[in-house]
């Protein structure tokens, strides 16, 4: 299950598992990571499903579902930049904030080699993700890039 990024609880310098528009050749790729990282690598997020948003999708919690897209690991010294940028980009103000569109949680994702690796993601906040849940459209196969 995923936990909410808690102040005085976070689990440090993670990396980022992207679905959407931050994925190569997508649309906000090159404007928020473009020189900010060390390696990019496909995932999968397990548990989770894909839904339509207006131009970007929502990635909420769905047992038995995955996700596919990239593991993205900042370049050194510009995890703080990167983070704030994409916290600006998601429209996550904080832990339980009635703002958030996304809520950033650490999740495990799965390499395509099996391995797990913890990463920051960004979820649907509890009200969108029920709203999808009951009238949204699903991304069939968890994949932005298929649609």
């Amino acid at each position: 299950m995923a936990s909410v990024d808690r102040p005085g609880s976070a689990p440090g310098v993670l990396p980022f598992f992207v679905y959407g528009t931050l994925r190569p050749g997508e649309a906000n790729h090159d404007l928020f990571l473009r020189g900010r990282t060390a390696a990019e690598e496909p995932a999968r997020l397990p548990d989770a499903a894909l839904y339509e948003g207006p131009g970007y999708p929502y990635a909420v919690d769905r047992p038995g579902f995955a996700v596919a897209g990239e593991l993205i690991t900042a370049a050194p010294g510009a995890y703080a930049e990167l983070l704030a940028a994409l916290d600006l980009l998601e429209e996550y103000a904080g832990p339980g904030h009635p703002g958030n569109l996304y809520d950033r949680v650490a999740r495990e994702a799965v390499r395509p080699d099996g391995s797990r690796v913890r990463a920051w993601v960004y979820l649907a906040a509890p009200p969108l993700a029920r709203r999808l849940a009951e009238s949204g459209t699903e991304i069939p196969g968890g994949d932005w890039l298929l649609r």
